[in-house]
């Protein structure tokens, strides 16, 4: 064969295996492995506000390839005594966390030292105001973004539901530690309750009975808060037939299932997670939970395309399906106690709500008798999430002693 004739054969040859080649599937390329790293001030299974927030890593795992979730639960000064958030979060860095989310108000200074000294570290702070720049507590952060959701929606639900459902007109509302949130869940609470006694049973709003409760912290510390359980058998033992959960935990839940086996007719709403209902089905009225997954998944995201910046989110339900957990910060998982006809009139309310329908709007009056809304005046965001004490008709404290 001459050198010509061979060089053709060997051209095609080349060729042949390269258009072969072509012809394969790509080998896929390995995601790259993004560590994130979550303080959670509960147990991470507590079946309420830390286990929402490990869900949602969880959530964020499965929708983002190479995503992976260390965590540090219990994250309080009796579960991890001598102790900070901010000392906890290092170690978490120090593991490879990239992007460090804490979980509770309980820790937002701790969150928002840390941010000051790793500023190469990605900070989400779940509730917190420092990268609210119409906020009463901004801070030039640029690695930190607040997240939360309009939980007040849950809450006017959840209130419209016990008010439906209670026989004796008194609603208790089971708190945790007093602030700003707390204050303006509760009252939001109180205030679906006497929209749905007053609109949808025609009753008067003096006949209600709204009251609160607050056991010190968002969950049980023996020796440190008020018993929840005590306090949940207190409002049952004193003619308080439904009562509205505002801590991380399932007592209120658990009180009622005792009572309502001895023959008691009694409800509770519990709060944050979905599945807390779980615990006493033939008593649970529904939940109005948080669902975290979307955003913290938008947020990891973003570090991960090394786009992630400052900003302040207070997320309502995605009112198309408040229950879609792709898109709803917020959503209310109605109960198996709840009747046909009141979760029909529960139905009725959330669509009222996603047309418009806002209870924060005067006259209100703050729990002192000063005018906080004028008739007609819409609150502002200011001033929702600052409400400064309870609201006229509630009963409890609305500070701290």
């Amino acid at each position: 064969m001459s050198r010509n004739k061979l060089m053709i054969v060997i051209s095609l040859m080349i060729a042949f295996v390269m258009l072969l080649s072509a012809c394969q599937p790509a080998t896929p390329t390995a995601p790259k492995e993004f560590t994130f790293g979550m303080l959670l001030v509960g147990p991470y299974n507590d079946r309420g506000w830390s286990q929402a927030h490990y869900d949602a890593g969880k959530y964020v795992e499965a929708q983002l390839p190479g995503a992976k979730m260390i965590y540090v639960d219990n994250v309080n000064t009796t579960g991890r005594p001598g102790t900070t958030p901010a000392q906890l979060a290092e170690d978490l860095v120090n593991q490879g966390a990239k992007l460090i989310v804490f979980n509770s108000d309980d820790m937002k200074d701790s969150a928002s030292e840390f941010a000051k000294n790793h500023p190469d570290i990605s900070v989400i702070m779940a509730s917190g105001d420092q990268s609210w720049k119409d906020g009463e507590a901004y801070v030039e952060l640029p690695n930190m973004v607040n997240i939360m959701g309009r939980m007040e929606y849950g809450k006017m639900i959840a209130g419209c539901t016990a008010a439906l459902t209670t026989k004796t007109g008194k609603i208790g509302y089971l708190g945790p530690l007093i602030n700003d949130e707390t204050r303006r869940l509760a009252a939001s609470a109180y205030l679906g309750a006497k929209y749905c006694w007053t609109n949808y049973l025609g009753n008067d709003a003096s006949a209600l009975s709204f009251k609160v409760t607050w056991i010190g912290f968002w969950f049980n510390l023996p020796g440190i808060t008020s018993d929840p359980t005590q306090v949940a058998d207190d409002f049952y033992n004193s003619g308080f037939d439904v009562v509205i959960s505002g801590i991380d935990t399932t007592e209120a839940v658990a009180e009622a299932k005792k009572l309502t086996a001895a023959g008691n007719a009694v409800w509770a709403i519990p709060y944050d997670y979905v599945g807390s209902c779980e615990e006493g089905k033939e008593v649970c009225l529904g939940v109005p939970y948080f669902n975290w997954g979307p955003a913290y998944l938008k947020y990891i995201k973003l570090a991960v395309d090394g786009k992630f910046a400052a900003a302040f989110e207070w997320n309502p339900p995605d009112w198309k399906d408040i229950n879609n957990l792709d898109t709803s910060a917020v959503g209310f998982q109605k109960g198996d106690a709840l009747s046909a006809d009141a979760g029909a009139q529960v139905d009725k309310f959330v669509k009222e709500l996603a047309d418009g329908l806002n209870l924060w709007t005067g006259p209100l009056a703050l729990q002192d008798g000063t005018a906080y809304l004028k008739d007609g005046e819409v609150g502002t965001d200011q001033q929702v999430w600052y409400l400064p004490q309870l609201l006229e008709g509630m009963e409890g404290q609305s500070v701290s002693e």
